[in-house]
């Protein structure tokens, strides 16, 4: 498997740290990937995590943009001023920052949300939401899953 996919719950320990889901540590593994970058998404109350080729996308449509245009530099404030590198302990587990923690809501459950080629946690009851507005979004426009 070389792709995020899927959902699971993992608890916040007494530490303040959480498990990453084994199947999401694989990936990352047979990436080779070592440090995480992480930002708060655009959209969603969620934080995307994925190695430095997910900042190393966004740095080159940075690079294609005037540098002081107002798209570069919004981009460089979300990318930049939202972004953060961290590590997985030994054990796989990721340490739940104040960063982390103040943007998504998140308090003693994790949600790990497969996205593809990145993975984002969650307070799980927002993906919840998240997931059934998408659905309704979807189904309301007349699109189903083929």
């Amino acid at each position: 498997m070389n792709r995020f996919l899927s959902h699971a719950t993992n608890r916040i320990d007494a530490k303040g740290r959480v498990s990453v889901p084994s199947a999401f540590r694989s990936v990352l593994s047979d990436g080779g990937v070592r440090e995480l970058y992480c930002f708060q998404d655009f959209v969603f109350p969620a934080i995307s995590v994925g190695g430095p080729e997910l900042l190393d996308r966004f740095e080159k449509q940075m690079a294609a943009e005037d540098p002081f245009s107002p798209e570069a530099n919004e981009m460089s404030l979300l990318v930049h001023g939202g972004g953060v590198f961290v590590k997985l302990d030994p054990e796989g587990r990721l340490m739940m920052t104040d960063f982390i923690r103040d943007f998504t809501g998140i308090s003693t459950d994790v949600m790990f949300v497969g996205r593809g080629d990145y993975f984002q946690l969650w307070e799980p009851q927002a993906f919840q939401k998240a997931q059934a507005a998408a659905r309704e979004g979807r189904k309301s426009r007349g699109l189903r899953p083929e």
